[in-house]
């Protein structure tokens, strides 16, 4: 799914919440996966110039998942560690979208370079 305009993020919380529903997740882990992807949609928007989403269906041990991928091609982050720090930000925001999404998933990896863009891959179990 591309990141490539305003309505495109909008798209993003609707594939979402539908790919939520297909998982069995309930309302309180829907409102936390949706929330968690519209924060990096709009980060790889935004930050990285736009980018594509990967929506993914794993298992665990009998549990079911839903694997959330966004990837972009933009400038990367100089400093992740500081910028999964409440309060860090680089524009005008709160400073709570990077830390927050990994806060709201159970498992979160970030990867980037310096000018080679970033992937953050965000999981959230049914069964955890």
């Amino acid at each position: 799914m591309a990141l490539a305009t305003e309505e495109d993020l909008l798209k993003v919380r609707h594939a979402v919440r539908a790919a939520t529903l297909a998982v069995g997740f309930g309302i309180v882990d829907q409102t936390r996966v949706v929330t968690a992807a519209s924060e990096l949609a709009r980060n790889a928007y935004i930050h990285g110039g736009g980018g594509t989403l990967t929506i993914e269906y794993p298992r665990r041990h009998g549990g079911r998942g839903l694997r959330l991928t966004f990837r972009d091609d933009g400038p990367g982050i100089p400093d992740t560690d500081a910028a999964l720090v409440d309060g860090f930000t680089t524009g005008t925001g709160l400073g709570h979208g990077l830390g927050g999404a990994r806060r709201l998933m159970d498992d979160f990896e970030v990867r980037t370079a310096p000018g080679a863009g970033t992937t953050v891959i965000a999981t959230r179990w049914v069964n955890r």
